[in-house]
């Protein structure tokens, strides 16, 4: 499985300079592509293969008086934005004929030098290195200051340099992980968990742990909008307004980075203490165009959930999603049966069926834990509902397994 890791690098004023030129360049060579396939198209012919635009935007155009600066970075980080471009247009095909999953993507763009992210790759070919000091040692930039947080687990196979739109720069490195050290690191454990995800608590888990909501944007607001006001006074194309740029992005860049530790260190601990993890399908693009739009972007699950499956599919956990029509909130945990729909303000209720009292969130929980195969009667006998139709990428397993299956 391969996996990033990301590093803060910190180059000197003249590395700056070298790695805004690799930046340029990159996206030079980008743009050329895409004008070239655009010009093919326009004129009905085939589109240049990679080959034919290697040679004619990359080796050719350094000969000449107008792409003579090429010459002064890296080959290696023109030929991965030519591969990159080529990428692009593979996934804007694949999306046209609907054999691509996810998100349907457009027809690609010309990159500009505004944008908020730079980057340039260098793969195994480019020479780059780590000296016995610590500093990543880049072609035609030098040995840059890196800040290691952790050890690399393996040797990389390439690294990406990206610059963010608060000018940080970051070393992306590429890393294939190993199997055994992953099992070592977590061992095998029988307990599994339901988790309902929410607004006023992030996580309430099936056991009736409940975690608190961060709400890293909300927490921000008052600084994000006087830095905002800050941006919106000064006049346009001063340097002053690019001041108050990087005060806004970086605002912004600390309360990502605040959420994302948080879901990393959340799902790291459900991926740890469980074997098997069950979560809903939420809609979250639809609930985006609610009025509880910024609370449901505060809240980041869809990342949270992204994290637990890369996690679960590393260390050998299981993870299940249930579709997300299913009445977790109006069925009782205890006798099954369907109360009906519910207000937001019902925090608690009595089934009418048994008389059993529910917490809400708690109460969903369970169920999206028996909704994705396992449930516990009162005896403590594992009881199996029919099978449900697997969901995508857990084809062949209606559950979490069980017993000497979950070794």
């Amino acid at each position: 499985m391969q996996l990033r890791y990301s590093f803060r690098l910190y180059p000197d004023p003249g590395q700056q300079r070298a790695l805004a030129k690799a930046f340029g360049c990159a996206r030079v060579v980008f743009n050329d592509a895409v004008r070239a396939r655009e010009d093919a198209r326009r004129a009905g012919q085939p589109f240049p293969t990679a080959g034919e635009l290697s040679r004619r935007l990359v080796t050719e155009a350094k000969r000449t008086a107008e792409r003579s600066w090429l010459g002064e970075v890296s080959a290696v980080v023109l030929q991965q934005s030519l591969r990159d471009a080529e990428t692009a247009y593979r996934n804007f095909f694949a999306t046209l004929k609907g054999t691509r999953k996810g998100p349907k993507l457009g027809a690609p763009r010309l990159k500009s030098r505004k944008d908020n992210r730079q980057s340039v790759r260098f793969t195994a070919n480019a020479r780059w290195s780590i000296t016995d000091s610590g500093r990543l040692n880049l072609p035609k930039i030098g040995p840059v200051k890196v800040k290691w947080s952790r050890a690399l687990p393996a040797t990389p196979s390439s690294v990406t340099v990206v610059m963010d739109a608060a000018g940080r720069y970051f070393a992306s490195f590429v890393i294939d992980t190993d199997p055994a050290a992953d099992a070592a690191r977590m061992p095998e454990s029988d307990q599994t968990i339901g988790i309902d995800l929410g607004l006023t608590h992030f996580a309430v888990l099936s056991d009736g742990t409940k975690i608190d909501s961060p709400r890293f944007l909300r927490r921000a607001e008052k600084k994000l909008k006087k830095t905002q006001r800050e941006l919106s006074r000064k006049q346009k194309g001063s340097r002053n307004r690019v001041k108050a740029r990087l005060k806004v992005a970086r605002a912004h860049a600390k309360v990502a980075d605040a959420r994302r530790e948080f879901h990393h260190q959340l799902s790291t601990r459900l991926i740890s203490e469980n074997q098997g993890i069950a979560v809903e399908d939420l809609s979250v693009a639809g609930l985006a165009r609610t009025r509880l739009a910024k609370s449901v972007h505060d809240a980041g699950w869809s990342s949270f959930i992204g994290m637990l499956k890369y996690k679960a599919q590393r260390y050998g956990r299981t993870l299940v999603t249930i579709g997300r029509f299913e009445p977790t909130s109006q069925t009782c945990s205890a006798c099954g049966a369907v109360d009906g729909p519910k207000p937001l303000n019902v925090r608690e209720w009595t089934c009418g069926a048994c008389g059993a009292v529910h917490d809400r969130d708690v109460n969903a929980a369970i169920n999206v834990k028996t909704a994705a195969g396992l449930a516990v009667s009162a005896c403590g006998a594992p009881v199996r509902p029919g099978a449900i139709p697997a969901q995508r990428e857990e084809t062949g397993s209606h559950g979490f397994p069980t017993g000497n299956r979950a070794a």
